[in-house]
């Protein structure tokens, strides 16, 4: 399916970077046979473990109609986001990734491209939420304040950006998504700030990503996703 909640996405307007209390982490390299020893957290007798929950999306689930409806929500959040949430609760129970954030475990995994067996799960999870974050009720249209400037800025106009950004998501062949991101300043050496930084260090760019990568393996923090769908899936299937 093509992009077809592009009318309703909302660029958010606050302070950047920042998702949520979003922690970059430089962990990198896990071997996946050595993280599947149990690793439990105690609390006096009892034991913890961090369990993952499916959130519901911010808003009731028609109220992005006519862009989209309540049974396709219900389908792609309540079957497709919640499997992802699941499996990766089952791959990662018992493991050293059990205490991670969520955002560290798809960095652990992704393990420079050598995907770890729960980065899909992991990353979808992440992204399904994040896109669902990125609509609401009644959205679409220009920004405004900071992001506004940022986007006149590396853009030339909002109605560039505009352009890219369908491009981007209309040119992902396959399952994938489209980003605007943050694009920081950094090397690849435990977040260390790059002393000959490049006219593309700092500054917000559109991007795309096939399956279920997210542009936090590449140091960049995203500010708005659309989901690009490889196949229309039937509701009724």
């Amino acid at each position: 399916m093509a992009t077809t909640t592009a009318a309703i996405l909302t660029p958010p307007t606050s302070s950047l970077p920042t998702h949520q209390g979003l922690r970059v982490s430089t962990r990198s390299g896990l071997r996946w046979n050595n993280i599947q020893r149990k690793c439990l957290r105690k609390a006096g007798s009892a034991q913890i473990t961090a369990k993952l929950e499916l959130k519901p999306p911010p808003y009731q689930l028609d109220a992005l109609e006519p862009h989209m409806s309540r049974e396709t929500l219900e389908y792609h959040w309540g079957k497709h986001h919640r499997a992802y949430v699941d499996n990766l609760n089952k791959q990662i129970a018992g493991t050293e990734l059990d205490e991670m954030t969520l955002e560290d475990v798809i960095l652990s995994t992704y393990n420079k491209g050598n995907l770890l067996p729960p980065f899909n799960n992991a990353a979808q999870a992440w992204n399904h939420e994040f896109f669902w974050e990125s609509m609401k009720p009644g959205g679409g249209g220009q920004p405004s304040g900071e992001l506004l400037r940022l986007i006149e800025r590396d853009f030339g106009s909002f109605e560039e950006f505009v352009k890219e950004f369908k491009a981007a998501a209309a040119t992902q062949f396959g399952s994938g998504w489209a980003w605007l991101t943050y694009k920081g300043n950094t090397l690849d050496v435990g977040n260390a700030e790059n002393p000959c930084p490049s006219e593309k260090d700092k500054k917000l760019v559109v991007v795309k990503s096939p399956n279920s990568v997210n542009p936090l393996v590449w140091n960049h923090y995203p500010l708005l996703t659309v989901d690009v769908w490889e196949v229309t899936i039937s509701v009724r299937s």
